[in-house]
C-alpha cells in the first residue's frame, strides 16, 4: 500500500511534496500546512523556526539547538547581548527613550512607515540625503589592492586546483589584505619568495592574532595565514558550515586555530582566555547589517555605555578592516553612532527609511556611477505634478527610474558607513573608508579601516 503523501505541488521539481501529511485529517505536511494566525510563535531558543503555541513547553526541552545553547551559556566569554547597544544609551542624545524600538524593525515595517510619509516629508528626506552625501562622502577614494604575495598564492592555488571559491571572492579577499598592509596594520612579513613557497621571517610575538568576525567558512583568514605568517587565528561565527577552511588551516602545525561558535552580540572578547595579552587584528567580509556595529562594540568594550566599571580596554587592539554589507538589515538599537544621525537633523524614522533605501543599491546596473546620478530632478518632477502625488509616496517610489533608485541606495549606504567612521574617529582612532573593489565585482564594496592613533 502506497504511503500517503503531502498534496503540495512543487513546480520547480514538477512533482508533489514527498513528506507525509501532518496528521490523518490534513492534506499537507508540517512545512506546507496553512498556519492559523497567532497559532505559531518563534522558538525562544532559536527564533529562526516557529512552533505551535500549545507545543512550546515540550519543544523547548528537545529543540535541536538546546544543547548548544546550554554549552555556550557556561562559557566565560558568553554574556547575553553585551554588544547589542540599548535604546536608552547616551547616543540617543535627548530623544525620548520610550519611543525608540525595542524589537527588530523588519523591512516590511520600514517600508510601511515610509509609505505613510507625506509627500513633502519624503521630498525633504531625499533632499537631505543628497546634501549629506555631497558634503560628507565626496572624498572617499578607490583602493583596489593586489599584493604580490597574494598573486603568488592565487596562482599556486589555481595551478593546484585548491581554490574552492569564485574569482570575485578571491579578488575581494586579496584587496582587503592589501589594504591592511597599505594602512600599516600588517607588516610585510615575507622573506624569500619562490614559485613554490612564501616564508615568513617575523618573530612570533611580532605577528598579531587575527579575529575574523562573521567568519563563515574562513577563507579570508586562510589567505592571511598563508601569505602573512599569521600564527594565531580566532574565527567567530554563529552558524555551522561545511567545506570550511579549518581543515586546511589545521594542517599548519605552527598555527593555533580557535573557532568560537557564538553570536557577535554575545561575545565578551576580554574574557577569551587564549586571547588575553595578545595583539590582534579584527577583520570581516562581509559583515551584514548590524553585525558591523556589534563588532565595533566587541572590539572596544571601553566605549560601551552599558559596560561595567570593571571592564578594561583591550590595549592590544592592533586594527580592523571590515567590509560592510546588507545595510537594509541595520537597526537603530544596534547602530553605534545615533548621535551622528541626530546631529544631522535625522530622526529614528529617517534612519529606518535610509536603511530601507539601501536595498536598491544592489538592484541595478553596477557599471553606472551612482555619484553622478541625482534624484533632485525627480523631486522637481514631483512638485510639478501638484496634487497628482498627494499622499502617494508609494506611487512616487514605483515611478522612480532604476538608476535613480540604485543611486539613492548607494548614497544611503555611504551615509550609514560614514557614521561608523566618525564613531571610530570620535574615540581617537585613525580611521578611513575606501572602495576596495569595483562595483562590477561587488556592489558591497565599502571597507572600513582603523588603527590606534599611537
Amino acid at each position: 500500500m502506497r504511503t500517503k503523501r503531502c498534496n503540495f505541488w512543487l513546480p520547480n521539481k514538477n512533482r508533489f511534496c514527498a513528506n507525509c501529511p501532518l496528521n490523518d485529517d490534513s492534506l499537507f505536511c508540517g512545512n506546507h500546512n496553512s498556519r492559523s494566525e497567532g497559532q505559531w510563535i518563534p522558538c525562544p531558543i532559536d527564533p529562526s523556526h516557529s512552533v505551535l503555541e500549545q507545543n512550546l513547553k515540550g519543544h523547548v526541552k528537545r529543540c535541536p539547538l538546546l544543547k548548544q545553547v546550554q554549552s555556550l551559556s557556561v562559557q566565560p566569554f558568553y554574556q547575553k547581548s553585551i554588544n547589542a547597544g540599548s535604546d536608552g544609551e547616551e547616543e540617543t542624545y535627548g530623544v525620548d527613550d520610550s519611543r525608540l524600538p525595542t524589537n527588530t524593525v523588519s523591512s516590511e515595517m520600514k517600508r510601511n512607515a515610509l509609505h505613510e510619509m507625506s509627500v513633502p516629508e519624503f521630498c525633504k528626506l531625499i533632499e537631505k540625503i543628497e546634501f549629506l552625501h555631497e558634503s560628507l562622502c565626496k572624498d572617499i577614494q578607490d583602493s583596489v589592492q593586489m599584493p604580490e604575495v597574494c598573486s603568488l598564492w592565487i596562482k599556486r592555488g589555481v595551478e593546484d586546483r585548491k581554490l574552492p571559491f569564485q574569482e570575485k571572492h578571491i579578488m575581494q579577499q586579496a584587496s582587503i589584505v592589501g589594504n591592511l598592509e597599505n594602512f600599516g596594520l600588517l607588516k610585510n612579513s615575507l622573506g624569500r619568495k619562490t614559485s613554490e613557497c612564501v616564508e615568513p621571517v617575523e618573530k612570533e610575538e611580532d605577528v598579531p592574532a587575527v579575529i575574523e568576525f562573521g567568519a563563515g567558512r574562513g577563507y579570508l583568514t586562510q589567505m592571511l595565514a598563508d601569505c602573512y605568517g599569521i600564527q594565531r587565528v580566532f574565527l567567530v561565527e554563529r552558524k555551522s558550515y561545511k567545506l570550511k577552511a579549518d581543515r586546511s588551516l589545521r594542517q599548519n602545525e605552527s598555527l593555533m586555530l580557535e573557532r568560537l561558535r557564538i553570536d557577535i552580540e554575545d561575545l565578551d572578547l576580554n574574557a577569551v582566555e587564549s586571547l588575553r595579552g595578545v595583539p590582534f587584528l579584527a577583520i570581516g567580509k562581509h559583515l551584514c547589517g548590524a553585525a558591523t556595529d556589534l563588532t565595533l562594540r566587541c572590539c572596544f568594550p571601553e566605549y560601551r555605555k552599558d559596560s561595567s566599571e570593571q571592564c578594561t580596554a583591550n590595549s592590544k587592539f592592533g586594527g580592523l578592516a571590515i567590509a560592510t554589507c546588507c545595510h537594509h538589515l541595520c537597526q537603530w538599537k544596534h547602530y553605534t553612532n545615533k548621535r551622528f544621525f541626530l546631529d544631522l537633523g535625522l530622526t529614528k524614522e529617517d534612519f529606518h527609511a535610509i536603511t530601507w533605501f539601501t536595498s536598491w543599491a544592489v538592484d541595478a546596473n553596477h557599471d553606472s556611477d551612482p555619484d553622478a546620478t541625482n534624484c533632485i530632478s525627480h523631486l522637481q518632477f514631483i512638485k510639478e505634478q501638484g496634487d497628482g502625488y498627494a499622499n502617494g509616496v508609494e506611487n512616487i517610489l514605483s515611478d522612480m527610474q532604476a538608476d535613480r533608485r540604485a543611486a539613492l541606495g548607494f548614497k544611503c549606504k555611504w551615509i550609514i558607513d560614514m557614521g561608523r567612521l566618525m564613531w571610530l574617529r570620535k574615540h581617537g582612532l585613525d580611521a578611513k573608508l575606501v572602495k576596495f573593489v569595483p562595483s562590477s565585482i561587488s556592489p558591497e564594496n565599502h571597507l572600513l579601516l582603523a588603527r590606534s592613533s599611537n
